[in-house]
């Protein structure tokens, strides 16, 4: 697998978390339609771009289990979060319940809205180590008549765990509170059918486990929810009568988000190539293998720290936090990259710190086994 993408051999890379990397025929997909567009962009952007964009989406859509009508593209995770949390309306004392585990771009965003509508953004403590069938009452015994909202990671970023949202989505449709699951990792790392979830809005990165290029994301909501999402740039769609030009498309969804200006939708249109990539290569099989060598680096390293895993080995995929010995996290991120030529990222959540290690397809047991040696020589461990 590692020549079917473009990572530089010398460097062992165990973060495809981050950002992703994108498969060298994706690309390629990617680049035949920035040529595409070239050709006449005028015709391409004006009169094309609704109708690739609506093909694209039902691809995604499928792989999903969602309505493509109930998607748009949008340019990551953080846009899509920042686009929902924008247009809720929000009054003085309602509250956005969420975890002490989520991206802190997106606390951001949240904190940022409440400064502006005068809603508290609550943070429930999620110990470790986890324990999965405890989530749904710890999340419970933060609801008060006053929640408004329930904003959760599917896959935390800092401390990479599966969280099982799926309870907490039905709980919360039933008692009256929007769900907002930020699904960053969720695509191509966790079989997804989201209409069978029911979130009231669900968003995903497709630059990360599906391997699209970057600037891929989308946004997923339920059609009740429509009216209610602004972009975050106003532009053509907002008009009763957008005038003659088809880019901006025909449902609300679509004529409020998807157009926001020139830009180049060629990531978007290449989703298809990446989920086909995926299926050409047995993807469920790859993912279960991948589960596998991390497990089992976990545990070899926990075998030499005697630092217990902070969850099962059921609450991950193919991203797992390790907990290591303490250090200043930029040191031992630096030593890790310029002495082994390791990339991987260093993260804390309390008091604890970890490497957070991503295994993909193009990832070997020798890739494994050099974290392994380097964590060994780092720390001094027999």
């Amino acid at each position: 697998m590692k020549s079917l993408f473009l990572l530089d051999p010398s460097i062992v890379f165990l973060n495809h978390g981050s950002f992703g990397a994108c498969p060298a025929k994706v690309l390629e997909s990617c680049q035949w339609w920035q040529r595409e567009m070239e050709r006449n962009p005028v015709e391409f952007l004006a009169r094309r771009s609704a109708a690739l964009l609506a093909d694209s989406r039902k691809a995604l859509a499928a792989h999903l289990g969602a309505d493509p009508e109930h998607l748009v593209y949008l340019s990551n995770a953080t846009h899509a979060v920042n686009t929902v949390a924008r247009s809720l309306p929000l009054r003085p004392g309602d509250e956005i319940l969420t975890t002490d585990h989520e991206y802190g771009a997106c606390d951001g965003t949240w904190q940022f809205v409440c400064r502006h509508t005068g809603a508290r953004y609550i943070p429930i403590e999620i110990p470790l180590p986890f324990k999965a069938a405890e989530f749904t009452e710890r999340i419970w015994a933060g609801v008060t008549s006053r929640t408004r909202i329930l904003y959760l990671s599917h896959v935390t970023s800092t401390t990479a765990l599966t969280l099982p949202i799926a309870e907490v989505c039905h709980r919360a449709r039933n008692e009256g509170i929007l769900t907002v699951i930020d699904g960053a990792h969720g695509p191509g790392y966790i079989d997804l059918n989201l209409d069978e979830l029911g979130a009231d809005f669900y968003i995903g990165n497709c630059h990360k486990w599906l391997c699209a290029p970057k600037g891929a994301g989308f946004l997923h909501a339920r059609p009740e929810h429509h009216h209610q999402l602004d972009a975050t740039v106003v532009s053509w769609g907002y008009l009763d009568d957008p005038g003659s030009e088809t880019y901006a498309g025909s449902s609300l969804l679509e004529r409020r988000l998807q157009w926001q200006g020139t830009r180049d939708l060629a990531a978007f249109l290449a989703v298809p190539a990446a989920i086909e990539f995926q299926a050409r290569h047995h993807w469920d099989q790859v993912r279960k293998d991948c589960h596998a060598l991390a497990a089992e680096t976990l545990h070899r390293i926990s075998a030499l720290t005697d630092l217990e895993p902070v969850c099962e080995d059921s609450d991950f995929s193919q991203m797992v936090v390790v907990p290591v010995p303490p250090m200043a996290p930029d040191l031992l991120k630096q030593t890790l990259f310029e002495r082994y030529r390791i990339e991987i990222p260093v993260t804390a959540h309390k008091d604890r710190l970890f490497v957070r290690l991503s295994i993909q397809a193009y990832n070997t047991r020798e890739d494994a086994d050099a974290l392994v040696e380097a964590l060994r020589e780092i720390y001094r461990l027999k």
